[in-house]
């Protein structure tokens, strides 16, 4: 699967697009230089228990520590997928 990082402004999405469909999205929003919430997770049907939330998470943290900012998961998906992974808890806001 490949994502693109899409952002306008404030806001931004991670995304799966194949044959020029949105499959899957996570959205966030910049809070100020040095933070991003991420507020939704989607996956369509099609690649559902393929890994696609996950990857789009994972997506998230390695943007998260090239840009040297913290992530907050508001999105109950998101906040889940932090929770089970320790790895990530270096760009976890807290």
């Amino acid at each position: 699967m490949n994502i693109t990082q899409i952002e306008h402004g404030s806001k931004g999405a991670f995304v799966i697009i194949e044959n020029n469909e949105r499959l899957a999205e996570m959205t966030y929003s910049k809070a100020g230089d040095k933070l991003i919430i991420i507020d939704h997770t989607e996956v369509s049907d099609v690649l559902r228990g393929k890994g696609a939330g996950k990857q789009l998470v994972s997506a998230a943290v390695e943007f998260a520590r090239k840009q040297g900012v913290k992530i907050l998961p508001l999105c109950p998906f998101a906040k889940a997928i932090f929770d089970k992974t320790p790895a990530y808890k270096d760009v976890l806001n807290t």
